[in-house]
């Protein structure tokens, strides 16, 4: 690749900005999300249990992803909940997790009072190590609970065998991933079932929202009751439903009109992203020391949620990782580092001195639990990983060669960029 600009020299020591144009804003929205918004205020209806777009939202969000059920809830988070609440996770049972990934996959785990096994990373994929993954199996493994990070597919392949092997059930974590396929096959119909969020960052947005999805008709039903209240009819009654525990956790009439309006642009947007992220990844090859996430080859489609990479500053004259965002920033260019250390977050760590947890599972278990939460790979990742958001994405081809061409400005002049 070559540079483009006459003058090349970096935004932050004098020169033009790489990219002086604009990335597409987010949400997108026009006339479709003012009228679905008008008819629901006009219908009188605004919850699911007197009006009837949530069903429709749910059978639209099925067909979308080619499954049998799908189930709205108000999150992400309470998408994963419902699902471990009618698996009856609970007190002494453990729910294997990621390292990376955000803190909802952890707080869902230890709302149940279970214990999350967390697991280091595959760097080149930023997703769980399936090796590892496999060996934190014990007998009180209770879910395999994978996260398809920043719309990349985990290991399908292993992780589905794995379960058959331990006759464990999989959830999962979808939440960033609506429309990526593993083997031509939506993720989220690979385990029992997937959970997708609809917050206001999201690919398929509505500020706050979920879904479960599922193929088993007996773990929908399960579902639909645990975020019902226990309930299993689609209203409110007077008794006391089904099970020993259930919430609140249905989707409004405002959320699903919204999200039909958005699924309207949403095959389009994601072919949109899913181009661009390969054409970004194929100019960033000319660029060493910049090393995007490595979908695996079973990975058909990946709807991406975030443009990950890898960030070595000994590429780049030993620049600090936040200098570099610095100097990528004042090109044009927006990057962020992404997700911590969830595996060394003292809000993680803390659970160890838990009183709750320490009367359930004991003082030196839940020591052996700290022990374990070593995750050198996860450590070094979140030492070097960059993001791109999704809405980066919506630009122009010319916009991802722009992008490259400022990293590669900023490459050339590292050693008078440093700090």
């Amino acid at each position: 690749m070559i540079l483009n600009n006459q003058n090349d020299k970096p935004a932050l020591l004098g020169g033009t900005r790489t990219f002086e144009g604009r990335f597409p804003s987010w949400p997108i929205y026009d006339r479709t999300e003012e009228q679905a918004l008008i008819e629901v205020l006009r219908s009188d209806k605004w919850g699911r249990l007197d009006g009837d777009v949530t069903a429709k939202f749910e059978a639209e969000f099925a067909k979308y992803m080619g499954m049998k059920h799908a189930l709205g809830t108000s999150g992400g988070t309470t998408a994963l909940s419902s699902m471990l609440g009618a698996l009856e996770v609970g007190p002494g049972d453990e729910v294997i997790i990621p390292a990376y990934t955000f803190v909802a996959t952890y707080n869902v785990v230890v709302l149940n009072y279970a214990l999350p096994i967390i697991v280091d990373t595959d760097i080149e994929s930023f997703q769980i190590d399936v090796k590892k993954m496999e060996r934190a199996i014990t007998k009180a493994t209770k879910v395999l609970m994978p996260v398809h990070m920043g719309g990349i597919p985990a290991d399908l392949d292993k992780i589905v065998a794995m379960g058959q092997k331990h006759n464990i059930p999989i959830i999962e974590d979808a939440c960033q991933a609506p429309g990526s396929e593993w083997r031509g096959k939506k993720v989220g119909s690979w385990g029992i079932g997937g959970a997708f969020s609809f917050q206001s960052s999201k690919n398929l947005n509505c500020a706050e929202g979920g879904a479960v999805t599922t193929n088993n008709s007996e773990f929908y039903k399960a579902c639909y009751a645990f975020h019902h209240q226990g309930q299993t009819e689609n209203a409110a009654g007077f008794g006391t439903g089904e099970g020993t525990r259930g919430a609140n956790f249905r989707m409004t009439e405002w959320q699903s009109r919204m999200l039909l309006a958005q699924m309207t642009r949403l095959k389009e947007q994601d072919t949109r992203r899913t181009e661009n992220a390969t054409y970004l990844s194929s100019l960033l090859k000319d660029i060493k020391g910049i090393t995007p996430a490595k979908p695996y080859a079973a990975s058909t489609n990946v709807s991406y949620h975030l443009f990950m990479y890898r960030y070595d500053q000994r590429q780049f004259a030993g620049m600090s990782r936040a200098r570099f965002i610095e100097a990528l920033r004042a090109e044009g260019v927006n990057t962020n580092t992404g997700y911590g250390r969830l595996d060394r977050d003292p809000y993680v760590t803390a659970l160890a001195k838990n009183p709750y947890y320490l009367k359930v599972y004991g003082e030196k278990a839940m020591k052996d639990w700290l022990e374990s939460l070593k995750c050198p790979q996860n450590v070094k990742l979140t030492d070097e990983a960059l993001w791109l958001g999704q809405s980066i994405l919506l630009g122009s081809r010319q916009d991802m060669e722009k992008i490259a061409e400022a990293m590669q400005k900023i490459q050339k002049h590292a050693k008078d960029l440093k700090e």
